[in-house]
């Protein structure tokens, strides 16, 4: 992606450690030179906030264009552009998009469906239809009796950049609550207690023999592949234990502040969703992402579902958390999940790193993103 020089002018700049009145210029897509001096000429950012394109490494949200309507699917490539549209104009820049990989018996979904999702992404890059920079991150539910076959479907697959490692069996994790469980599936099945307590204990029996080998032998193919690992929905001392065991970088939703601190000690970096700081606490019951900041054990934020709340969730910390300073809540969102999967060119207002940028103005509480750039080249 090409891109002519040009000059930032009049901006508030979110700098790794300050929030700083001044200028940036930007050269071949990419950040040439920081002044707090004003500049006469240039794209006059009116005293907006200027900081870094936001990086996302886990976003539910494709699936939404793909699939809007049960047995109805969209035009795959269409999906993913109307996709990448919402990502850009909500700020990120960098985006994991994640595909289901293991799927329950009566998924409307299959793998054959996150395959051709993965292979329009492709086609969106290679003929430049996209706005922000994509890569895969593969959502491998273990306890699947179909995961192994649906993750050999991206064998070979250099795009793929992150896997998680997921349990939804009930009594653990993030159902560790059966109430919450029961409340969700008996309303979708229309299962009686008796027909409920059936189900509950088949996945329990399922996971019991198939959730451990698979969690091994994904971990073991990530590893020599060069993929970053997450461990999804951690909730005691041994399920962070055995995420080191398999080399772990990311602890994503841990569902309790004991297995979040024990991963951010381990040096796992500690993901929460956006929506859980915009809603005040988790929809499932499980531990706030607030409740991780203020104990100093939260390292990065994700939209989750909805992509708008990302760049929200970053503001309302900083407002809300005494210990959280801007700069701090942005490098969630942008340096820390960069350099945790090992993208080292972005995700800071640098000199030699990459010009991805968004400017935004608060309005009372809620941030307005009024302009992006992707490599210089604005993209909304």
């Amino acid at each position: 992606m090409s891109a002519t020089p040009g000059l930032f002018k009049n901006a508030r700049l979110i700098l790794p450690d300050a929030v700083k009145d001044g200028s940036l210029a930007i050269e071949n897509g990419l950040i040439s030179d920081i002044s707090a001096a004003s500049a006469a000429s240039g794209h006059d950012c009116e005293g907006d906030f200027l900081l870094p394109g936001l990086v996302e490494l886990h976003t539910d949200h494709l699936e939404v264009h793909y699939a809007p309507r049960p047995k109805v699917r969209w035009n795959p490539v269409s999906a993913v552009q109307a996709h990448d549209a919402q990502i850009a104009c909500a700020g990120i820049t960098t985006v994991f998009d994640a595909l289901r990989v293991g799927m329950d018996e009566d998924a409307d979904l299959r793998a054959e469906d996150m395959r051709e999702l993965a292979d329009a992404i492709e086609t969106g890059k290679a003929e430049n239809r996209l706005r922000a920079d994509h890569f895969i991150h593969l959502r491998c539910e273990v306890s699947a009796p179909d995961v192994m076959d649906a993750y050999s479907v991206f064998d070979g697959d250099d795009k793929i950049r992150l896997v998680s490692l997921m349990d939804h069996t009930p009594g653990q994790r993030q159902f560790v609550s059966l109430d919450a469980y029961k409340t969700y599936y008996q309303g979708k099945k229309g299962f009686s207690d008796e027909q409920m307590a059936g189900f509950i204990k088949a996945r329990q029996e399922r996971a019991s023999s198939l959730a451990p080998e698979n969690r091994k032998r994904i971990s073991a193919d990530a590893m020599a592949r060069g993929i970053a690992i997450a461990s999804h929905d951690d909730a005691t001392l041994d399920h962070v234990a055995e995420a080191i065991d398999l080399s772990t970088k990311i602890a994503e939703f841990p569902t309790t502040l004991e297995a979040a601190k024990a991963s951010h000690d381990a040096k796992m970096s500690v993901l929460m969703g956006a929506p859980n700081v915009v809603r005040g606490g988790s929809h499932s019951g499980n531990v706030s992402a607030r409740a991780l900041a203020e104990a100093g054990c939260l390292d990065v934020l994700s939209s989750d579902y909805v992509p708008v709340s990302l760049i929200q969730a970053a503001f309302q910390l900083a407002d809300e958390v005494e210990a959280i300073s801007l700069p701090r809540a942005i490098a969630m969102v942008t340096s820390t999940p960069a350099e945790t999967i090992g993208l080292m060119d972005r995700g800071r207002l640098e000199v030699g790193r990459r010009a991805d940028l968004v400017q935004v103005k608060l309005v009372g509480n809620l941030p307005i993103v009024r302009g992006v750039w992707r490599e210089g080249r604005r993209v909304a």
